[in-house]
């Protein structure tokens, strides 16, 4: 076999596990997308639908790692295809804990219709969406960034991480609210609570994605450095 067919081949490889990974990361947003209706409409139906696809993400996260791990194997790849394997790893660990926490908000409207629901719950359901929006298209720009190995479209999800972090913050004080002046609400608003951290995460994974990238591209592992710094690195 000749080295242009292996070549080939081997970028056949990588072409159909990248393809994987945004199915992958299509499916876990839309997973976010619908937790957040069923907490909305307090439907048990959706909450139940996200769980099931939880099943779905943890298998292909096993099975393309298991194939990561095959072309590691019989490619020996080096450089950039090998930061590309390491940084596809990485990327479907983040996108498997996604669906962590869109199972965690469907576990959590389970919680509450069984508990009973305040009709004075669905106030600050409004904001938890607004911050649900922010974390998915964050996600959404981090995904496609990664079809296109794109640095400074992955820049611009680090740059806007901090709106979500804020949002979580403004939601936190209003829930303290809430208990404050009715202790009925107290339950219900730590299970909101737990339903804003989980959207935050979903924004730190999409912040994980995005730093990944710059590593495919670069070589630099950004990782908990300053923003000139990463600016500096994709330049």
């Amino acid at each position: 076999m000749t080295d242009k067919h292996l070549s080939t081949q081997f970028d056949a490889e990588l072409s159909g596990i990248s393809t994987r990974v945004l199915e992958m990361g299509g499916l876990v947003e839309s997973q976010v997308s619908q937790a957040m209706y069923a907490l909305a409409n307090f439907s048990g139906e959706t909450a139940t639908q996200v769980l099931k696809q939880e099943e779905l993400v943890n298998r292909m996260e096993v099975e393309i790692d298991r194939d990561l791990s095959g072309i590691i194997a019989r490619r020996q790849p080096t450089a950039r295809d090998l930061r590309l394997l390491i940084a596809v790893s990485k990327s479907i660990a983040n996108l498997e804990r996604v669906g962590d926490e869109a199972a965690r908000v469907a576990r959590t409207v389970q919680r509450l219709i069984n508990t009973g629901v305040s009709s004075r719950l669905r106030l600050p359901v409004a904001d938890l969406q607004f911050e649900a929006d922010l974390a998915t298209a964050q996600l959404r720009k981090a995904l496609d960034a990664f079809a296109r190995l794109d640095t400074e479209r992955a820049l611009e999800v680090l740059k806007q991480d901090d709106q979500i972090d804020q949002e979580f913050d403004g939601l936190l004080r209003k829930l303290i609210t809430y208990m404050m002046e009715d202790p009925r609400m107290i339950s219900s608003s730590i299970d909101l609570v737990f339903v804003a951290k989980a959207i935050e995460r979903v924004g730190d994974h999409a912040k994980n994605i995005a730093e990944a990238i710059i590593y495919i591209v670069k070589g630099t592992d950004v990782r908990h450095s300053p923003m000139d710094a990463v600016e500096d690195a994709i330049r």
